[in-house]
């Protein structure tokens, strides 16, 4: 954002300068014709014609070098906001997927946190079954909690 100020700024000072030139240019023009139309002496005019001549020649550079710079800068200036504009997406892009990650990690930890207390509830069942079982003479093979995540995981 410097640097676009700063090449704004001196967009500003060339564009000054154009029109400062363009009127020199027309100024210079206007006396060239002036000159060529008052009678006096032919020899004076014509030495003054051709210096007025090469300034107007000279301005005109000057002016098309100018316009080609101002064109240049416009171009960068252009670019570096669209840079900008184009980073502003990305990074509104990456946003949206971070939030989504967030809202994912927070869904499975609340799911992981219902499966904890599945397999708590599950551990009691268990021992309450075993020791109904026990007390009843028959023999049960109790399930250990991995066995019962798998089986919960696999399920879905």
């Amino acid at each position: 954002e410097v640097q676009v100020d700063e090449l704004q700024r001196l967009l500003a000072g060339m564009e000054k300068e154009h029109r400062s030139l363009l009127l020199k240019m027309k100024e210079g023009e206007a006396e060239l014709a002036r000159l060529r139309s008052v009678e006096g002496d032919k020899l004076a005019k014509q030495d003054r014609s051709a210096q007025l001549e090469k300034e107007v020649a000279m301005l005109r550079e000057k002016i098309h070098h100018l316009d080609d710079m101002l064109k240049s800068q416009q171009r960068k200036v252009r670019q570096m906001i669209e840079q900008l504009q184009n980073s502003k997406t990305v990074i509104q892009a990456k946003d949206a997927v971070i939030q989504e990650l967030k809202e994912r990690v927070a869904y499975l930890e609340a799911e992981v946190g219902l499966i904890g207390g599945n397999l708590e509830m599950h551990d009691r069942i268990e021992h309450l079954i075993e020791k109904q079982v026990s007390r009843g003479g028959h023999s049960s093979r109790v399930r250990s909690k991995s066995e019962y995540v798998s089986r919960y995981v696999g399920s879905r």
